[in-house]
């Protein structure tokens, strides 16, 4: 008994904040953009609906930080799907139009996971999602010659969106694998308390092992 009131204080708490997070009428982070994926496909805000999103703002020359963020990204979404499988979509948004082409950004993320999307736009495109994210956005618009070798300074936080699209709770540097995956998995444990769905489809990565085409290859 003690554990289960412990257990509705603690959800109904991030509920409350999951409520304050939306604001009044328009989320304070997230909303409307366009992007593509490495495929060249359109992908907006609306292709976040049904499942929780892991968002990470990064680039692929980042020595670093990116790397480390990407691992426990991947990690944590391992974690995930043993216990709520496709309940979680894990995207990787380039702060750096000039240089992460779609054959960059593919190759980068396959060192990590196969799950995690890859989405870049054109530059304005990529200042107004970051906007939309309150990512700081630092790329310059266009690149002369010998300037090609540069930093990108941007934030170090995986949002967590839920199914309906809103923003609920960032993850920073500071969590493991183990912590980032617990939060994302509580956030889905009280979103299905609440008798709401979760879209179950496959993740690309897992139905085209599935599919007879790759079977044969």
């Amino acid at each position: 008994m003690v554990f289960y009131f412990q257990y509705e204080k603690a959800r109904l708490e991030r509920k409350r904040i999951v409520e304050m997070s939306k604001g009044y009428g328009k989320p304070k982070v997230g909303g409307p953009f366009t992007l593509k994926d490495v495929n060249g496909n359109d992908f907006t805000e609306k292709d976040l609906l049904g499942k929780y999103s892991l968002i990470y703002f990064g680039f692929s020359h980042c020595p670093d930080i990116c790397p480390d963020e990407l691992d426990k990204m991947g990690e944590a979404l391992d974690i995930i799907q043993e216990r709520e499988p496709n309940s979680v979509r894990p995207i990787f948004i380039s702060c750096d139009p000039n240089r992460d082409t779609p054959e960059v950004l593919r190759a980068y993320l396959a060192e990590f996971h196969p799950a995690i999307l890859g989405l870049a736009g054109t530059w304005q495109q990529t200042k107004d999602v970051c906007k939309q994210y309150r990512v700081y956005f630092s790329t310059p618009p266009e690149l002369t010659p010998g300037e090609e070798d540069y930093l990108v300074d941007h934030s170090i936080y995986f949002y967590v969106m839920d199914p309906e699209g809103d923003f609920v709770e960032c993850i920073g540097r500071q969590d493991t694998p183990e912590s980032a995956a617990a939060i994302v998995l509580q956030h889905v444990r009280d979103w299905k308390k609440e008798g709401k769905p979760i879209d179950r489809t496959l993740l690309p990565y897992l139905s085209e092992k599935q599919s007879p085409s790759s079977a044969t290859k």
